[in-house]
């Protein structure tokens, strides 16, 4: 009996076999995409205090005619940014020279001469442009000589306007946290149903704020209609310069020599000597610039842990006297009411994180905020480097930088309890670093043609899952004849 049932198995299985292979040659094909090569991308982010370089690769395909960017490396250029080489142009290119170099390793040798390379300056240049556009027009001249050395395919060197930075930081930000566009787990792109995050970044020279709106804005140069991923949106954005954390405290300093024989937001222990021509070279510093005074001249300024002299001073950096519209932020600025949910990164990121990662301080709600930033108000010189060991750069300025994001997200920008609820201090999305670099890739790569794809025959999905289900069958019907044949073989040795 058992040498029967052997003798039964194996063409039972050839039959399933064949009739698999028969159904196999009878599903239709279709013409298979296959993974496209990679491009890639170089973006400078030429900042007022320093200049990052960002690599990025995609598909050499697109989807609805934006490219599918990501991050693949990045450089931090040493020394300041290209904006403090107003006097050794020069030297503002060399800078640049170590960060190329490791580009040329990061990205194929293959691929140098089709990568697209961008310097893109914000508000540290556009500072320069207005006070000495001589000298800005001599660092780009330079900085684009040492660009143009590379085997990369150099695109131009420019000054971002601030509505730029704002509107690219924003799609970055969205990009990243896939609010435009998600790849499902069944291999499709598909637009998912949340809405776009808010954007608010906080740098050197200037803060933006960017969020999507429903309602045209009253001031049309306010106002940016995007096409993403087929998707219209319609975002509002400004640009405030002279507001990014280094010029606000500058422009604090100088009101503290102004007004006061001391810096109140600086804790009590604390002194330097500040020179008054490095105070005073800023345009952002112009309104308190005195009519004669000795630019290499030093002043000795001690601080006084003092944070409601320290919020006076800086209540004095925001307007709202006059309004010509409907509603405005600060300084006659046309702002809609803020709406929904936003991330705040740069400056905005590291002053939270010190005051509840260093300080322990809770920062959910405005209040909670408002309650850190005198906190750290209060604390002397001493107790500030014994929270702090290592003694952190620019310790003593927590404080100011503190009280201002407070102030400018409650009166400037109008953020109440609620609204700053949805408020998240982020530095990076996916593994990658929120700001405008990502975003004006994104942009940019709809200039970069897509190479045609490679093509295999291939099954298409459905014709997969109904040859499974018809294989699945004929093994079913091979195991069922295969015990009907095993219990009539056993039926003559019963009787």
């Amino acid at each position: 009996m058992a040498g029967k049932v052997r003798s039964l198995l194996p063409p039972l299985l050839l039959a399933a076999a064949g009739l698999a292979g028969l159904l196999l040659l009878c599903v239709p094909t279709r013409d298979i995409r296959e993974p496209p090569a990679l491009k890639y991308g170089i973006v400078l982010d030429a900042g007022s205090s320093h200049t990052s370089m960002f690599i990025y690769k995609w598909p050499a395909d697109k989807e609805n005619d934006t490219g599918i960017v990501g991050q693949h490396s990045s450089c931090d250029v040493p020394g300041g940014g290209i904006s403090s080489y107003a006097d050794n142009p020069s030297g503002a290119g060399q800078s640049l020279v170590g960060c190329l170099d490791q580009a040329l390793q990061d990205v194929p040798k293959e691929r140098h001469a089709g990568t697209p390379l961008y310097l893109g300056a914000t508000a540290g240049m556009r500072l320069l442009n207005l006070t000495n556009p001589e000298a800005s027009t001599s660092v780009l001249t330079a900085v684009t000589h040492t660009l143009t050395q590379y085997p990369f395919d150099f695109r131009g060197a420019r000054i971002l306007s601030g509505q730029e930075e704002g509107v690219f930081g924003w799609v970055t930000a969205n990009y990243l946290l896939e609010n435009f566009i998600k790849y499902g787990w069944v291999g499709r792109w598909f637009r998912p149903r949340k809405g776009t995050l808010g954007a608010m970044d906080l740098g050197g020279a200037s803060t933006q704020i960017t969020f999507e709106t429903t309602s045209p804005a009253e001031d049309r140069a306010s106002e940016v209609h995007l096409r993403l991923y087929g998707q219209h949106y319609r975002v509002y954005t400004h640009s405030f310069l002279c507001y990014g954390r280094d010029q606000v405290l500058q422009r604090l300093l100088a009101s503290a020599l102004q007004t006061h024989s001391f810096h109140p937001c600086w804790p009590r222990g604390f002194s330097t000597h500040v020179l008054l021509g490095d105070v005073y070279q800023s345009p952002c510093t112009m309104a308190q610039r005195p009519q004669t005074f000795n630019s290499s001249a030093s002043v000795s300024l001690s601080g006084s842990s003092d944070p409601h002299l320290c919020q006076d001073l800086v209540s004095g950096l925001f307007s709202f006297s006059s309004c010509p519209f409907s509603r405005c932020s600060f300084n006659g600025v046309f702002q809609p009411p803020v709406a929904g949910n936003f991330i705040a990164f740069s400056a905005f990121f590291y002053t939270v994180d010190f005051l509840r990662t260093s300080m322990g301080l809770p920062v959910a709600t405005l209040q909670q905020l408002e309650a850190a930033a005198v906190n750290v108000c209060n604390q002397t010189w001493a107790q500030l480097q014994a929270r702090v060991p290592g003694q952190p750069a620019q310790l003593a300025d927590y404080c100011a930088g503190a009280m201002f994001v407070q102030q400018l997200l409650s009166r400037g920008y109008g953020f109440d309890e609620r609204a700053f609820g949805g408020v998240i201090f982020q530095k990076k999305a996916a593994d990658t670093a929120v700001g405008w670099a990502l975003g004006y890739m994104l942009n940019l790569t709809n200039l970069i043609p897509a190479d045609p794809p490679g093509l295999r025959k291939g099954t298409d999905f459905s014709s997969w899952v109904v040859l499974l289900l018809l294989f699945a069958s004929a093994l079913l019907a091979a195991l069922v004849l295969l015990l009907r044949q095993v219990h009539s073989a056993k039926l003559p040795s019963t009787i």
